[in-house]
C-alpha cells in the first residue's frame, strides 16, 4: 500500500470511506442496512409480481402482498429482539430448536400437505408453513454450539469429535427433508455442515472427504428421481423441451433479456402475466431484471456481496468460538442460498425451486431468515471493539428491558465491560483526585512533601 512520509512517520494513503471500515460497529450497520434494503426491495417486487395472480385468485391485487407484509411485520420485531439478545441465549436455544425442527419435519412427512407434487408443507391454523426453513437456523445454532463446546474442551483435534454428533444430526435433517422431495434445502443444510467444519479447523483430508461425500449424495439423489434427471437434461438443452421442462428456465432468460440495461419500469413486467411460473418466489430475480434491467440485478448482487462481507467480517473478528461458528454458518446459509437461486435463474445450474432470501414471496422463508440476520447483528455487537464502544455508550433500552427480565447476562466470559453493560450500568471512569470518596491514609516521606503529593485539603491559598 502506498505511503507518504509526514514528519518522519509513514502515513498510509487511504480514502475516508476505507477508514470508516475500521470503526467498531461497521459490521453491525452494514448487516442492518443491507438487510433492510433487501426486505424493502422484496416487498416491492412481491407486490409487482403477484398483482396479476392475486386479482385472478381473490379479486384483489394486494392479497399476496398483504401476507408478505404481515410476515415482514412479524419478522422485524423478532429480528430486532435477536439483535439485542446476549450470545448465551443463542447457545441455549440451539438444542430445543433442533428437537422442534426434527419433530415438525417428521410430522410433515406423515401428515403434511402436498403442494405441486412435494410434501414440504404443514398446515397450521389454516396457513401453510414449511418446517425445513426454520430447520436451517436450528441446525446452524445447534452445530455451532456443539463444536464450540468441543473447542472449549480442546477436543477438536480428533476427527471423530468433529463429525459426531454433527454429521448424524445433519444426516437426520437431510433425510427428513429429502422425504419431502426438497433437494434445494438439502443442499443448503449440507453447505452449513461444510462451513461449520471449515471454521472449526477440520483437516484438509477430512474436509475434502466430506465435500466429496456431499457431491456423491447429491448425484445419487438426482439419479433416483426421474423428474430431477429431466431437470438436468432440460438444463443442458432447454430449447429441446421448451414446452415442458425447459419452459421455466427459458422464460426466466426471456425476462432478463427483455429488461435490457435499465428495465421496462416497475410493474411493467410481461412475464408475470401467466408466462413465468413461480415468478414471485423462485424466479423473482428474473422479474427484477425485467423491470429494473441489468442495473437492478447488479444492485441486488452488490447488496448480497456486502452482506456476505459483513458476515464474514464478524466471523473473523469475534473472539468467542460459538459466535465465530454461528456467524459463519448463517452467512453461508443466506449467501449460499442466494447464489443457488440466482445461478438457476441465469442458467448456470438446473432449476432447484429455492427462494431468494429476503426477497422472494413466502413467510416460511422470510421470518427465519430475518431472525437469523438478527442473530448475526447480535454477534456483530459481540466483536471486541464493538463491545467497548457499546459499553461506553451505556445500556440501550432493549438491554435494560432484558436486564429487567433477568435475561441479559454477559455474553463472553471474562469480559468485564460486557458484564457491566448487561447489568444495566455503564462502566464508570476512575475517580479523579479531589473528588469525594472514601478517606485514605497518606503516609508522608521524611523531609518536605512535594507540592504535587500534598493532600488538597492541606493546601493554603
Amino acid at each position: 500500500m502506498a505511503t507518504t512520509k509526514d514528519s518522519g512517520r509513514e502515513r498510509p494513503l487511504r480514502h475516508e470511506w476505507l477508514r470508516s471500515l475500521d470503526r467498531p460497529l461497521t459490521s453491525y450497520y452494514l448487516i442492518l442496512a443491507t438487510s433492510m434494503l433487501l426486505i424493502g426491495l422484496g416487498l416491492v417486487m412481491v407486490l409487482s409480481s403477484t398483482m396479476v395472480d392475486s386479482i385472478t385468485e381473490t379479486g384483489s391485487a394486494f392479497s399476496k402482498f398483504q401476507r408478505q407484509l404481515v410476515s415482514a411485520a412479524v419478522g422485524l420485531p423478532l429480528m430486532l429482539l435477536a439483535s439485542q439478545a446476549p450470545v448465551w441465549i443463542f447457545r441455549l436455544v440451539g438444542y430445543p430448536a433442533m428437537i422442534v425442527s426434527v419433530a415438525l419435519l417428521l410430522l410433515t412427512v406423515f401428515h403434511g400437505t402436498e403442494v405441486n407434487g412435494a410434501m414440504r408443507w404443514l398446515e397450521v391454523g389454516g396457513m401453510l408453513v414449511q418446517p425445513s426453513e426454520p430447520a436451517k437456523l436450528a441446525f446452524a445454532l445447534w452445530g455451532a454450539n456443539i463444536l464450540a463446546r468441543k473447542d472449549e474442551l480442546r477436543e477438536l483435534t480428533e476427527w471423530r469429535h468433529l463429525l459426531i454428533p454433527l454429521m448424524p444430526g445433519c444426516g437426520l435433517l437431510t433425510m427428513l427433508v429429502l422425504l419431502g422431495s426438497d433437494l434445494s434445502t438439502t443442499l443448503v443444510l449440507l453447505l452449513i455442515f461444510l462451513a461449520l467444519l471449515w471454521v472449526a479447523g477440520a483437516p484438509g483430508k477430512l474436509f475434502v472427504a466430506m465435500f466429496g461425500l456431499v457431491l456423491g449424495l447429491a448425484a445419487v439423489v438426482i439419479a433416483i428421481e426421474p423428474f430431477r434427471i429431466e431437470r438436468v437434461t432440460a438444463f443442458l438443452d432447454p430449447e429441446a423441451d421448451s414446452g415442458d421442462d425447459g419452459y421455466q428456465a427459458l422464460h426466466g432468460l426471456y425476462a432478463l433479456g427483455t429488461g435490457g440495461l435499465l428495465g421496462l419500469g416497475i410493474g411493467a413486467s410481461r412475464e408475470k402475466w401467466g408466462f413465468l411460473p413461480f415468478a414471485e418466489s423462485d424466479f423473482i430475480f428474473a422479474i427484477i431484471g425485467e423491470e429494473f434491467g441489468l442495473l437492478g440485478t447488479v444492485v441486488v448482487l452488490c447488496l448480497f456481496a456486502v452482506l456476505g462481507y459483513a458476515g464474514l467480517r464478524v466471523a473473523t473478528r469475534v473472539d468467542d468460538p460459538f459466535a465465530r461458528l454461528a456467524s459463519a454458518a448463517i452467512v453461508t446459509w443466506v449467501i449460499g442460498q442466494a447464489m443457488i437461486n440466482i445461478a438457476a435463474v441465469i442458467g448456470l445450474v438446473p432449476v432447484t425451486g429455492i427462494p431468494l432470501p429476503l426477497v422472494s414471496y413466502g413467510g416460511s422463508s422470510l421470518i427465519p431468515t430475518m431472525v437469523a440476520l438478527g442473530i448475526l447483528l447480535g454477534l456483530a455487537r459481540a466483536e471486541p471493539k464493538a463491545r467497548k464502544a457499546l459499553a461506553a455508550r451505556g445500556p440501550s433500552r432493549a438491554q435494560r428491558a432484558l436486564s429487567w427480565l433477568g435475561l441479559d447476562k454477559t455474553s463472553t466470559p471474562g469480559d468485564e465491560r460486557g458484564t457491566a453493560a448487561s447489568s444495566g450500568r455503564a462502566t464508570r471512569a476512575p475517580r479523579k483526585s479531589g473528588t469525594r470518596g472514601p478517606k485514605t491514609t497518606v503516609k508522608h516521606r521524611s523531609g518536605p512533601v512535594p507540592a504535587g503529593d500534598r493532600p488538597r485539603r492541606n493546601r493554603r491559598r
